[in-house]
């Protein structure tokens, strides 16, 4: 009776999406009609692959800026999550002089807008030691996503039960071991799906670079359409692109929350 239960309600749900994905087609369909508007899609393809000389496809301009995207999200994701890390454990530190830096960073951060940050840092900072513009949109996304993540991982840590810490330290552990084999393991298992918000975040922030001239994915787009005016293929085509990356992540987290379900 259960798992006929189960089936139908999976069908239910099933008509319920098509229905609305139905909905959702059928106004885009009468948005466009309406608008009297000169679809050229089949531009589109040009601009993923181009054709060489000698006749071979490489990457379009779009996937070209592409790269610079995901390069700059890869590197901001790893630093962000290194950054809120320590900064976590500076937070939750006994330091009086750890606890007020880490006060001040967060602050900072997530009271003001990330593109004044990243102006900041290109316009003001980067002058001064020579960084360049690839350097000073990680660090700017870096920061920025690291303080979020920071306080995630925080709560994560604050959740563990006083139990796992007691019978660690009654093990002789020090507090690094503590944390390296015992608490980080645990709290990383919890904050898993709030901290693939925050890169899914980091990845459609990452847009921002285009305005310091960087040529990415955002760059590309507004490049093609000053020249030829496709403004809702092109700016269509890089929402998709960016939605792909979101869910392709959201998806890949979610595998490996089953695993380690299963693996438990």
């Amino acid at each position: 009776m259960i798992m006929v239960f189960v089936r139908k309600a999976t069908v239910v749900d099933s008509i319920k999406y098509l229905v609305f994905l139905g909905v959702i087609i059928f106004i885009l369909v009468l948005s466009s009609l309406n608008m009297n508007y000169n679809w050229q899609w089949y531009r589109i393809p040009g601009y993923i692959f181009s054709h060489s000389a000698d006749g071979s496809l490489e990457p379009g301009r779009l996937l070209t800026g592409l790269a610079i995207t995901i390069k700059i999200s890869v590197i901001s994701l790893f630093l962000a999550f290194f950054i809120g890390i320590i900064t976590a454990l500076l937070r939750l530190s006994s330091s009086f002089a750890a606890r007020a830096v880490s006060r001040i960073y967060l602050e900072l951060i997530r009271n003001t807008p990330l593109l004044i940050q990243l102006f900041v840092i290109y316009f003001v900072i980067s002058p001064v030691f020579g960084i360049s513009p690839f350097l000073s949109a990680v660090l700017a996304l870096s920061l920025f996503e690291g303080a979020y993540a920071s306080e995630i991982i925080r709560g994560g840590i604050s959740a563990i039960p006083k139990g796992q810490w007691e019978s660690a330290y009654s093990l002789g552990l020090s507090s690094i071991d503590t944390y390296r084999y015992i608490i980080l393991p645990q709290t990383l298992k919890q904050v898993l799906p709030p901290l693939t918000g925050q890169a899914v975040s980091l990845i459609k922030d990452s847009a921002l670079v285009s305005t310091i001239a960087i040529f990415d994915l955002t760059m590309a787009g507004q490049a093609i359409i000053s020249e030829t005016f496709l403004t809702f293929e092109i700016w269509f085509t890089v929402a998709l692109i960016y939605l792909l990356m979101t869910v392709s992540i959201s998806i890949f987290v979610h595998y490996l929350e089953k695993r380690n379900s299963y693996a438990q």
